[in-house]
């Protein structure tokens, strides 16, 4: 019998010169990509991880995070989205559900663009023949809001992170709040409550109890529930517009050209379960 036993031993220990070339193709790091913030930090409590920062670090999509997007489980809670972005995000003092959600959707399109390039085809429908076709989106040319054209309206930003709008009919002053991801996912699980109950809808009214933190300096709830049951059409608009207006984010208009009709329009891109769950 042929005795190996040098030669294995000679092969299992190569000499450290050897081991560190070796160790050194096996680097298996994920590269990180850092995010702009459109809130830049400003409407994040003191103590919140992300307080006056702009930026977010993220890795890149892995095998491992795709795993996350497919899971059956995930998907049938709702939670796949959240699980993905909690397990991007490097700082893990940063709670997924307190992301504002601009912020949010800034992170969700640039690991998108990561991950599976920036081109973003899926379906649109035409505003005005009702054609069905798909459209490719540029998500590179996505442009960040800030939150801070708002001068046609009379809002006065705070010193908490909130906003005063006075409504034009009834004078009111109106303090508001930015939504987080946590508040997003409660008026989706209502949403979802009504339709199944085939329950009278109430997404506006609701949205908006979200939003308004007091009415005229008073934060009771009953009080602020009284207020929307008797808010003028008008005024309850004018709200919303302001509302729309001071929140950061992204600027998801992109142009439409449609094949049929030849109509042709800014449009929201629309978010569908192809944005992660293509065909690519």
């Amino acid at each position: 019998m042929r005795d190996n036993s040098k030669r294995v031993s000679a092969a299992a220990d190569p000499a450290p010169a050897a081991v560190e070339a070796q160790n050194n193709k096996l680097d298996f790091s994920t590269p990180t990509e850092i995010v702009d913030l459109p809130s830049k930090g400003k409407f994040y409590p003191e103590g919140h991880p992300l307080h006056n920062q702009d930026t977010i670090e993220t890795k890149y999509m892995t095998a491992k995070d795709e795993d996350i997007l497919t899971s059956p489980t995930l998907l049938k809670k709702g939670m796949a989205i959240d699980r993905f972005l909690q397990n991007i995000i490097l700082n893990k003092r940063i709670n997924v559900n307190t992301l504002l959600s601009g912020d949010k959707n800034a992170v969700l399109v640039s690991s998108r663009i990561n991950g599976f390039g920036s081109d973003y085809t899926t379906k649109v429908t035409c505003p005005a023949c009702t054609t069905i076709s798909e459209n490719t989106f540029d998500l590179m040319e996505v442009q960040a809001y800030y939150g801070d054209d708002f001068e046609e309206y009379d809002i006065s930003p705070t010193d908490y992170g909130t906003f005063i709008v006075k409504l034009p009919r009834t004078g009111y002053e109106v303090e508001l709040r930015l939504l987080t991801s946590k508040d997003e996912n409660e008026l989706a699980a209502k949403m979802q409550q009504n339709k199944k109950r085939s329950a009278h809808e109430t997404n506006l009214t609701d949205q908006m109890k979200k939003i308004i933190v007091s009415v005229n300096g008073v934060d009771e709830l009953n009080v602020i529930n009284q207020f929307l049951a008797h808010l003028p059409v008008f005024d309850s608009r004018y709200l919303r517009a302001a509302y729309l207006k001071v929140v950061p984010g992204l600027d998801m208009t992109q142009h439409f050209a449609c094949q049929t009709c030849g109509f042709e329009k800014e449009v929201d891109i629309p978010l569908t379960v192809d944005f992660f769950w293509s065909k690519q």
